[in-house]
């Protein structure tokens, strides 16, 4: 039964956890876990374990960096836009509403190596842009 499923009442799962704590089930749960995976041959006994946790890290400090600088570019033209929203309209790049419109976590980032360079290659030209269009503006203002 799904749990939006409209007979599926969250308090039984609950129920069910406070059980298997009180019982101390969790040890036997894993347990029983543990030993299917070692009956596939899954699991060494007392061998060393492949983990791709360096990998995984690895990619997640590269998708954190692209939200980081994606959505440090997103919140400086959202506060643009709050603060001269005529000056955004008329400077900024109509892709940059696509690309920057939404929360960049809301897109699926690239997943490819080179693609992700790609793209934080064009948000830093788009910031570097940017900072040319404020300063320009800047100097004009002096």
């Amino acid at each position: 039964m799904e749990l939006t499923d409209p007979g599926c009442d969250s308090t039984v799962l609950s129920e069910f956890r406070s059980r298997l704590v009180a019982g101390a089930a969790a040890q036997r749960l894993l347990d029983a876990l543990l030993d299917a995976c070692r009956q596939r041959k899954w699991l060494k006994v007392r061998g060393r374990q492949r983990t791709d946790s360096t990998h995984v890290l690895a990619r997640v400090r590269a998708v954190n960096r692209l939200e980081g600088i994606g959505e440090t570019l997103r919140a400086a033209l959202n506060t643009l836009a709050v603060v001269a929203p005529e000056w955004v309209q008329e400077h900024c790049p109509a892709d940059w509403v696509q690309r920057y419109g939404h929360r960049v976590d809301d897109y699926h980032l690239p997943t490819n190596k080179h693609e992700r360079h790609a793209y934080a290659h064009v948000i830093g030209m788009d910031g570097h842009a940017l900072l040319l269009k404020i300063d320009t503006l800047w100097s004009q203002h002096l």
